[in-house]
């Protein structure tokens, strides 16, 4: 297996940019369990290139650190859920006399 020789910085600069574009998704969920589903899936791709690029592609450190991403992504996921918020507006609960 031939593997590509880039420059460590490249590596990380892309490896960045691969991260933060997955994240994209998790801006619009809002539900603990979407949060945590989308997590998973975010955790489990970026462990696994990160053991890929580490083990130079071993299946085994592939397979455990895409575990290992998708179980910490999803538990990060469900823990930054935002609370549901209802607005209240005081305004409508007074009674008006006129």
């Amino acid at each position: 297996m031939q593997s590509l020789v880039v420059a460590r910085p490249v590596k990380k600069a892309i490896v960045l940019a691969a991260l933060l574009t997955a994240s994209l998704p998790l801006y619009g969920c809002y539900t603990p369990g979407e949060r945590a589903l989308g997590g998973g899936v975010i955790g489990g791709l970026g462990g696994a290139g990160i053991g890929a690029l580490a083990s130079g592609g071993l299946a085994g450190p592939t397979l455990a650190a895409g575990a290992i991403g998708a179980a910490g992504g999803a538990l990060i996921g469900a823990a930054t859920a935002p609370t549901p918020r209802y607005y209240y507006r005081r305004h409508y609960a007074r009674r008006h006399y006129y």
